[in-house]
């Protein structure tokens, strides 16, 4: 699993376009409502495993949650699973509001 910091996946994202990766979010949905890097995907982590079944392994995913913390985990499980692009938003989106987009609501 790569981790990258809020400045450096926003970079990564604006050059990346075809395929774009899979942006996913496993807070839960109040948490989303919140504050959300815009194109992601809410998938709570408790449901991560149906997306298992839906997404190539070996298509690019980006794990996105409040710290870091819930995503890394995501990663890992999901790694198991054989993903092996795997990218976790180091800080979450509490960093991301901070360095990237400051119009995003902390929470």
């Amino acid at each position: 699993m790569q981790h990258l910091s809020p400045p450096q996946l926003k970079a990564y994202l604006d050059q990346t376009k075809d395929p774009a990766p899979l942006l996913i979010d496993v807070r839960e949905p109040w948490e989303y409502e919140i504050a959300r890097v815009p194109g992601s995907r809410l998938v709570p982590l408790g449901q991560l495993q149906s997306l298992v079944e839906d997404i190539p392994p070996d298509r690019e995913l980006v794990m996105i949650c409040h710290h870091g913390i819930r995503s890394r985990h995501a990663g890992m499980l999901l790694e198991r699973q054989g993903f092996t692009r795997i990218i976790n938003l180091t800080g979450g989106i509490d960093a991301w509001s901070r360095q990237v987009d400051p119009d995003l609501p902390c929470y």
